[in-house]
């Protein structure tokens, strides 16, 4: 069989029927004036055999009805042109009904080869689409990476169909000289594009347009969708590390506005929260020099910030340079020549806690946005939560710390101006009468001596717990005095190392002295160490203070309140404490207190 009438005999589609009835009357006609040439030199009966030609093309390609057409008028054909009587229709002998059954047994001959191979081709087709949609499902939906997926993914099409070259790109390209591009949607968004190159055959551009490309959409759909989830539980995932290692809420707050930034694509992004007197505190930013951490700026009307807070819901503003407003925050939004900002509420116990800001300078941003922001925020509101109460409770702590501190310099105040003042007078008042008594009073001038000396022992005690609440020396001229007072009065050798410039703020340097006093009355008490060694430096606007003895080491930080007191005062102020204690190998205090954070 030829292999131009084998392609048509598999075509998916039959050509239309008017051509197939003016092939058949062609073929018909041509067959009786070949035959009408050879019927000289060949019996009349031999000549129906010139017919199967066309029945067979026709019956192959144009279906079953139209070969038994062709048949009956090829019949006809040769019994009025070629069989004597010429120019009549006789069908009167049985040779004409054997002829009429042998075309028509050839006709359904054909036809069924025809649809047999017709139904084998789409057999085939159908089994090779298959198989491109699973090379291209494993190829897009098990990549770590959908660019890279999709570069592979257009390579691998274009060997399959045998083209010079296929590319997947982002974003609608139209046609131009040299390539065809098809567009690629994603639930009627536009979000690739397939470019193949210009003039390839009619039927390629078909099986590309019918096939091809809807196929590859519900995969791109698929893997984009794959890739979504894949990126948000990353996401996640990293957020909830930094709340799980007690990460500062500045820096959790700033995770969640890059994380948000990079799965929606988007060039800005903010964490807000509202405050109770219609503000709100930007509390993590993502590329954004004019929003400053920690800035508060007034809810503008129409600002996303304030459509957030007055629905509840995602809002979102299109042209944000053409809203109505003078506020501070829209104009500060201006100058960052905001175009489009979608926003999201966050809750948090059922109460709004604030909202997450999306930003783009040129193209708005994609229209399920708002959407997948919800659904992100949505499992980020634990998290933020946790972050939120962690900064309560840091803020609760520095707060209880700086009224325990005021409380112990009232105390100390009070001690020194008041109580201690009376006693000393007293003691001088005794002194004096104890000078005034007669040589043969001695019992009474006794009396008098040791009541002096008692109340000056008393006042010695009670300056000793004037210095434990709160030494006057640090009020007075700063902590290097005050630890160099600390050192003298310590019954253990002690090298200190100041590292500092200049003075503190007054509750890093309280809390400094604690660490210190508390690590030198433990080291005299249990470490029977010879010697301590006190470092304290600021760097990097970090306090960092390093306290080490020889001792026998085997401090427990929980049998006792005094190293927990310490480690609380350290945490309060946003710092940690290490502390090193190996049986033998002495005792080592290591803090580091962010000064920034004050």
């Amino acid at each position: 069989m030829p292999p131009g009438l084998l392609a048509l005999m598999q075509r998916r589609t039959r050509p239309p029927l008017a051509l197939g009835i003016l092939v058949a009357a062609l073929c018909v006609v041509t067959e009786t004036l070949l035959a009408d040439l050879l019927k000289q030199i060949t019996p009349e009966r031999s000549l129906g055999t010139l017919y199967l030609l066309g029945i067979v093309t026709v019956a192959s390609v144009w279906g079953l009805w139209l070969g038994i057409a062709t048949a009956v008028v090829s019949t006809f054909a040769l019994d009025y042109f070629l069989i004597p009587p010429v120019g009549s229709l006789t069908l009167d002998k049985a040779e004409d009904w054997t002829v009429l059954a042998v075309f028509l047994a050839v006709t359904l001959l054909a036809g069924s080869i025809c649809k047999l191979s017709r139904s084998l081709a789409i057999e085939i087709d159908a089994r090779g689409e298959a198989d491109l949609a699973a090379d291209l499902a494993r190829i897009l939906l098990h990549a770590p990476d959908l660019k890279t997926a999709q570069s592979a993914a257009a390579q691998h099409l274009a060997r399959t169909l045998e083209l010079p070259s296929a590319v997947i790109r982002l974003g609608a390209i139209p046609d131009d000289e040299s390539h065809m591009a098809f567009p690629l949607h994603d639930h009627g968004v536009p979000v690739g594009s397939l470019l193949m190159p210009a003039g390839l055959p009619r039927a390629t551009l078909r099986r590309l347009r019918d096939r091809v490309v809807p196929s590859l959409q519900v995969l791109l759909q698929a893997a984009r969708e794959r890739q979504r989830i894949t990126d948000e539980q990353a996401a996640l995932r990293r957020v909830a590390t930094l709340v799980a290692y007690g990460a500062p809420p500045g820096e959790v707050f700033g995770a969640v506005a890059r994380e948000v930034a990079q799965i929606l694509e988007a060039p800005h992004a903010a964490v807000i929260r509202y405050e109770p007197d219609a503000t709100a505190t930007i509390v993590g930013v993502w590329n954004s020099d004019m929003t400053p951490l920690g800035s508060r700026w007034p809810l503008d009307k129409g600002s996303p910030a304030e459509l957030v807070a007055r629905t509840w819901a995602p809002e979102r503003i299109d042209a944000l340079e053409a809203t109505v407003g003078t506020g501070e925050l829209l104009t500060v939004l201006r100058d960052m020549r905001i175009h489009c900002a979608v926003g999201c509420p966050i809750t948090v116990g059922g109460r709004l806690w604030g909202a997450v800001i999306a930003a783009s300078t040129s193209e708005p941003l994609p229209e399920d946005t708002e959407k997948r922001m919800l659904d992100f925020t949505d499992l980020l509101s634990t998290a933020i939560a946790n972050a939120d109460s962690h900064d309560k409770l840091e803020a609760s702590r520095a707060r209880v710390l700086a009224a325990a501190d005021a409380t112990r310099r009232l105390i100390e105040r009070d001690l020194h101006d008041g109580t201690q003042q009376r006693l000393v007078s007293l003691m001088l008042e005794l002194r004096a009468a104890e000078s005034t008594v007669p040589a043969e009073l001695e019992e009474v001038r006794d009396l008098l001596s040791h009541s002096t000396q008692v109340l000056d022992e008393a006042l010695e005690d009670l300056r000793g717990i004037a210095r434990g609440l709160h030494p006057a020396l640090l009020s007075r001229r700063g902590l290097e005095p005050a630890l160099e007072a600390l050192v003298r009065c310590s019954t253990i050798p002690v090298e200190l190392n100041m590292g500092a410039d200049g003075q503190l703020p007054e509750r890093f340097e309280v809390t400094a002295y604690h660490v210190v006093s508390e690590a030198l009355t433990n080291a005299a008490e249990h470490s029977d160490a010879s010697v301590v060694h006190v470092d304290l430096t600021v760097k990097d606007a970090t306090l960092r203070l390093s306290i080490r003895d020889d001792g026998m080491g085997g401090a427990d930080p929980d049998r006792g309140s005094g190293l927990l007191n310490i480690t609380d005062r350290v945490e309060a102020l946003g710092g940690s404490l290490e502390i090193r204690s190996r049986v033998g190998s002495g005792t080592s205090l290591l803090a580091d207190i962010p000064i920034a954070n004050d």
